[in-house]
């Protein structure tokens, strides 16, 4: 079994969290696509994920997709401690998660930076990509 995470692939603080993920993640359970990939609008195509609104992290897991606060929350939760204990944060109510969620997510390439093309995975993870 596995699960996918779509990530903004020019986004410097999303590539990043990919790359932690995979170091963190050693038995290979999470799979990743850029958002700007085929296989990232195939599968919000498929989900009925609107990019326009929802453009930084979105998490397909048994046959459901999860976005913002609940995607980041839920990957964390999969890959141990520390990161596992921000799932506590699932307490507080999602809009309030997301407004603070989305507040972060508006603001990160002016904290983090951007690329001008998506982040290329290198030979030794390439298999964890769709």
């Amino acid at each position: 079994m596995s699960a996918t995470v779509l990530f903004d692939g020019v986004c410097n603080f999303c590539n990043s969290s990919v790359n932690y993920v995979i170091a963190h993640d050693p038995s290979g359970y999470f799979k990743f696509a850029a958002l700007q990939s085929d296989a990232g609008a195939r599968l919000t195509r498929e989900y009925g994920i609107d990019t326009a609104n929802v453009d930084s992290v979105v998490l397909v897991e048994n046959g459901r997709a999860y976005v913002r606060s609940a995607a980041a929350l839920r990957v964390a939760k999969k890959l141990g401690f520390p990161a596992a204990l921000l799932y506590a944060l699932i307490i507080i109510p999602r809009p309030i998660r997301d407004i603070l969620y989305n507040a972060f997510a508006k603001r990160r390439y002016r904290f983090f930076g951007s690329r001008d093309e998506c982040m290329l995975p290198t030979p030794e993870i390439r298999a964890r990509f769709l």
